[in-house]
């Protein structure tokens, strides 16, 4: 894979040192992580916490799934364009970065002032601000780490990244029930702090190259040159097939978990706690060990064997009918593969950019996100409801596991097919050093 990332210039001061380069990359990889801290605890908070806030303005939960469902208008187009436009963007800030600094004020300031609108609406608009400002951040922050780091550490900085999201999800989770109980904005206060702390480190302690003369080709030109990338490349585009299942699965899990087991198994709110504690469990094991596995064996293959444990045992998960204390070791087994899953994807799209679309395949791959978003929840809310009437013992729940599982044994082969691109991209990289 071609090299010349703006990264080495913090490795570069010492070329004597041995450590040097490594530390750096050390260095980096923790800086970045601090982003997805921010975005994770971001998104968290208001999926958890805006819910009973829009249930005080509205009795329609459909509403309210659509004023939340909108995140994926924002995945699904802005991307299209913040992508490659970053790409092109030279200043002396770098190209990344200007659209990170410019984001970040809008979300914090939008997380901060939810919970004090008067209304549904005004509610809705303060939160579609925050999606806008959320996808014109990441992009280009994805876009950073291959212009940053080297290739022998995509899987690692992934992990690190996923520790961050771990870490953000269960305080958000977790911080953020107990802070809403004693007053509800506070979680949205303290997301607003973490997302200006946060998000704020790599844009702060990241170096990129600079330059000068500021371009902007419109909007039509960048969502052209999207598609163009993603007809000319075909690695990519198989990438982005799976990673489209990935994450319609994820989005549809997380979208009805809470309501499997409180309305499939009757049980009570606690277990579903247990459930996700075991959840965030398996994903903080997978971000700690499946990077540096992956930088050994390859990226692709792990995530191959990972997906089939992850897609047999959301099958498995449609034979339940009833609780059972020991499903908690299952489904932390499975929520480890599933964290590898999507702890390893992005850092083997790293390898197959090439230099000059980093920002425009970011782009893309956070577009698939918003594809999720959109046909994940509908595709496992539809299977239910259709699927109610014929599984009554738990109102159709049952078959939200397997209509979620079928996406990632599908999306199997297309990964397979891309570990001898990962192994060609390799090749390439030690031929060039």
């Amino acid at each position: 894979m071609p090299s010349g990332r703006s990264s080495t210039s913090s490795t570069a001061a010492s070329p004597g040192r041995r450590s040097s380069p490594e530390a750096a990359a050390r260095r980096d990889t923790l800086v970045l992580g601090a982003g997805a801290l921010g975005l994770a605890w971001a998104l968290t908070t208001t999926a958890a916490y805006l819910p009973p806030i829009l249930g005080r303005y509205t009795d329609s939960t459909t509403l309210v799934g659509l004023v939340l469902a909108a995140e994926g208008f924002f995945a699904l187009t802005l991307p299209l364009v913040i992508g490659p436009w970053s790409d092109t963007f030279h200043t002396p800030l770098g190209r990344r970065r200007p659209f990170m600094l410019a984001a970040l004020g809008p979300m914090a300031f939008a997380l901060a002032l939810l919970a004090f609108m008067p209304n549904l609406w005004t509610t809705a608009l303060l939160l579609f601000a925050l999606f806008f400002a959320y996808y014109v951040y990441e992009p280009p922050y994805r876009g950073l780490y291959p212009d940053v780091l080297p290739d022998r550490v995509f899987g690692r900085a992934q992990g690190v990244q996923h520790v961050f999201r771990g870490i953000a999800i269960a305080g958000g989770l977790i911080g953020g029930g107990f802070l809403f109980h004693l007053w509800r904005p506070a979680p949205f206060l303290v997301a607003a702090a973490v997302v200006s702390v946060a998000c704020l480190v790599p844009i702060v302690l990241v170096t990129e190259d600079g330059g000068h003369g500021r371009v902007f080709e419109g909007v039509r030109t960048y969502v052209a040159h999207s598609w163009q990338v993603l007809r000319s490349n075909r690695d990519v585009a198989t990438f982005l097939v799976a990673n489209t299942a990935w994450e319609g699965t994820f989005a549809g899990a997380r979208t009805f978990v809470v309501l499997y087991v409180t309305v499939g198994l009757d049980e009570p709110l606690v277990t579903s706690t247990y459930i996700l504690g075991a959840v965030a469990a398996g994903y903080i094991v997978a971000a700690l060990l499946a990077g540096r596995i992956g930088d050994r064996v390859g990226l692709a293959r792990v995530i191959t064997v990972a997906s089939a444990i992850y897609g047999v045992g959301l099958l498995a998960g449609g034979l339940g009918r009833e609780w059972h204390g020991w499903y908690l070791v299952v489904i932390f087994l499975v929520a480890i593969a599933g964290g590898t899953v999507m702890t390893l994807a992005w850092g083997l799209l790293f390898k197959l950019m090439p230099p000059g679309e980093r920002g425009a395949i970011s782009g893309l791959a956070t577009t698939t996100k918003g594809i999720g978003l959109v046909i994940g929840p509908l595709a496992a809310g539809a299977v239910i409801d259709i699927l109610g009437p014929y599984l009554e013992s738990t109102e159709g729940y049952q078959a939200l596991w397997p209509v979620l599982g079928v996406p990632i044994i599908l999306a199997i082969p297309f990964v397979a097919r891309l570990a001898r691109a990962e192994a060609a991209a390799n090749e390439t990289l030690a031929d060039e050093t």
